[in-house]
């Protein structure tokens, strides 16, 4: 939990701490000048702060609750965005202003001794609101980073306790910090957390189409590192880096973590070292009366109005904020058919449910048991899945949005190594027929999947007989066969795509690059096609080349025998088609893996060989659920497939950076809508667990 609470713990701290001197030098100025019967106006200003600030989170959360799946990426998203933004400006504002807050607090508060209750309750408002509305904004970011409320809430508790006690000791003289190096050292750690929140936002943009490039990524370690792993979720829960980014996210971060970094940091060795903000922390000494221009101020708290209760101010000033807030709330829920919260677990699977109105609906899906568990919204009759949830951890909500039509509809819950529960039934009448996805059973893939091991396993024989060819060429030292043969071996491993999850460290060792590696090219480590590659066409001898050669034949023989053998999930099979092809765009279309040969395109159209291969063999199951996926997809099938075929000139493969760039912009734009074609796939072919 620590990963996820360090954030708002910060945050809680940081801001805690500022609101908290800014609180103390009210009070110490009031206490100085003899006004301590005016201490309620500020504590009822620091209410109506703390009012609008849960207010402004309450109306966040339920407005993004309200949102359909794109509309709360992008809600999140741009929120994302204004967050970064407010608690930059905090960090180089009280980095500037440390020295002189005591000074301007001390100087509004005079001014307001001098007109009445209100002027007062309005300073002190201001002074701690922007510090509460930018903790909810970020403690809310957070909170939807994290996917979960506990940790972030735990954190922030804890920071803003902290606070609260250190500024207690600041203002008793029981406790002595040097605040300029606590502000220094905390503002270059919410730097550091606020560029991971801008990559953050920026990936929920691209998530909503605000925003393109989220199929371009700048890397992704996912096959090298486990990102469920204790260290991975440290990373991402502390600095919201993740094993896969895209190029938009590693520039944001990267930018933003150079510029607004190198500004704090010269900021700071130019500005001196005097502790920031001391002058809060003096203890009342010996009374120091402020003049009242315009007349004396009283012990009742300034002049009073005639006719209006004492009372009145500062339950107006905590009550507004809450009650706009409420109606903000309830204007924002009632443009949906309905929102209600519903239990999972196996015993209250579907708790709280009534039958909805027809429409999209909001359901706030509570675990209350002990186990994670996935939940389904269903057809009872057929096992048709409206919507679904995954992996909800228990203790926690989260919003499931789905189209309500006629028919019978009811939650399915299933715990992790638990016993799957359906909940009772509701009937709803009204609506229009909302289409739902047939679930898939693992039964269902086993045809499919079987047809596709036995096309890798032709595939791997042909495989064996092409790569003894080519380390046959190597061999006798005819290099200029072993150029054409290799192309030939290359292309029928490429076309086997689908498979490489099988190949465990042999895929490494066959066609792995040379990314990590100390000697990069020449590195011991790195063999097989694109090692072989490398030599073949940057002039290096059959002698040299001999030993890779064998190697890589030695290896492709071994995956042929161990390959019948292997654990080939069916569950992985549909996610398959989408990664050939995410990894065609990453790897082969940016030339990132032509070691010489300048084949990437070659490649590419062998990629789109195996993915057609298993679109075929998917196709039965795809029809019966959503016929119109592979309409589509089949037609950017071949719209890619012909930019690729263009550029197959008689004399060879054109390398993919000499394309003339209006050709290699329409192929990448091509592919990244072949892509998102693609990306239903997984989703209407996912395995379900039936009751």
């Amino acid at each position: 939990m620590w990963d996820e609470a360090f954030p708002s713990f910060l945050i809680g701290l940081r801001e805690g701490l500022e609101a908290g001197l800014i609180v103390s030098i009210l009070i110490a100025t009031l206490v100085r000048a003899d006004q301590k019967a005016r201490l309620p106006q500020v504590w009822t200003g620091v209410a109506a702060a703390v009012a609008l600030s849960l207010s402004f989170g309450a109306v966040l959360t339920f407005t993004a609750a309200n949102l359909s799946g794109h509309a709360q990426e992008a809600f999140g998203g741009v929120l994302s965005l204004i967050a970064v933004g407010f608690v930059t400006a905090m960090v180089f504002w009280m980095r500037r202003s440390a020295r002189t807050l005591s000074a301007e607090i001390k100087e509004k508060v005079r001014a307001s001794l001098a007109m009445g209750a209100g002027a007062l309750v309005f300073t002190s408002f201001l002074a701690v609101a922007r510090e509460g509305l930018e903790t909810s904004l970020f403690l809310w970011t957070n909170v939807r980073t994290a996917g979960e409320s506990t940790g972030p809430l735990i954190g922030a508790a804890v920071g803003l306790v902290l606070s609260a006690g250190l500024c207690w000791g600041l203002y008793r003289r029981a406790l002595k910090m040097n605040l300029t190096r606590f502000f220094t050292i905390t503002g270059v750690g919410l730097i550091v957390v606020a560029a991971g929140v801008l990559g953050y936002g920026l990936r929920d943009l691209q998530e909503s189409g605000l925003i393109g490039g989220g199929s371009s990524y700048a890397f992704d370690l996912s096959g090298h590192l486990d990102a469920s792993s204790w260290y991975a979720t440290l990373v991402q829960g502390t600095l919201n880096l993740t094993v896969t980014m895209t190029v938009l996210q590693v520039v944001g971060y990267v930018a933003y973590l150079g510029v607004v970094m190198t500004l704090f940091v010269e900021g700071v060795r130019g500005g001196g070292s005097a502790p920031a903000a001391a002058a809060s922390t003096e203890k009342p000494a010996t009374a120091e009366k402020a003049a009242a221009p315009g007349g004396s101020v009283g012990a009742e708290g300034g002049p009073a109005r005639a006719g209006r209760p004492r009372w009145v101010l500062p339950t107006a000033a905590i009550a507004v904020p809450v009650v706009v807030a409420g109606a903000v709330i309830a204007i924002s829920d009632g443009k949906q058919d309905g929102s209600a919260t519903v239990a999972v677990s196996e015993q209250d699977c579907g708790k709280g449910f009534a039958a909805p109105r027809p429409g999209q609906q909001v359901f706030q899906m509570h675990n209350t048991g002990d186990k994670a568990s996935e939940v389904y919204l269903v057809n009872p009759a057929t096992g048709a899945v409206y919507g679904e949830i995954e992996g909800l951890a228990p203790g926690t909500t989260r919003a499931l949005t789905a189209t309500i039509g006629s028919g019978d509809y009811a939650w399915r819950c299933v715990p992790t190594g638990g016993k799957s529960v359906t909940s009772a039934a509701v009937h709803v009448s009204g609506g229009t027929e909302v289409k739902a996805v047939k679930p898939v059973a693992e039964e269902d893939l086993k045809a499919p999947l079987d047809s596709y091991k036995a096309y890798v396993e032709q595939g791997l024989a042909t495989l064996v007989t092409e790569s003894g060819k080519l380390q046959a060429d190597v061999r006798s030292g005819d290099l200029a066969t072993a150029r054409t043969d290799w192309l030939t071996a290359h292309l029928q491993y490429a076309s086997l795509g689908a498979a490489y999850g099988t190949f465990a460290d042999l895929d490494g060792k066959i066609d792995g690059r040379p990314d990590g590696l100390a000697g990069k090219e020449r590195d011991p480590g790195f063999t097989g096609f694109l090692r072989l590659e490398y030599g073949l066409w940057h002039g290096q001898s059959a002698a040299e080349l001999t030993p890779v050669a064998d190697g890589l034949a030695q290896d492709v023989a071994q995956l042929a025998h161990d390959f019948p053998g292997q654990d080939f999930a069916p569950g992985d099979l549909p996610l398959r088609a989408h990664e050939i092809l995410e990894n065609t765009l990453r790897f082969e279309l940016t030339g990132d893996t032509d070691m010489g040969s300048g084949t990437n395109l070659a490649t590419t159209q062998a990629n789109l060989t195996g993915t057609q291969e298993l679109l075929t063999l998917l196709q039965p199951l795809l029809d019966e659920r959503d016929p119109q996926v592979l309409v589509r997809v089949n037609a950017g099938m071949k719209r890619v497939g012909d930019l690729v075929a263009a550029a197959h000139q008689p004399e060879g493969w054109t390398p993919v950076d000499r394309l003339p760039a209006d050709d290699r912009r329409r192929l990448n734009g091509a592919t990244g809508q072949l892509l998102e074609d693609l990306a239903p796939v997984p989703a209407l072919l996912e395995i379900r667990k039936a009751a």
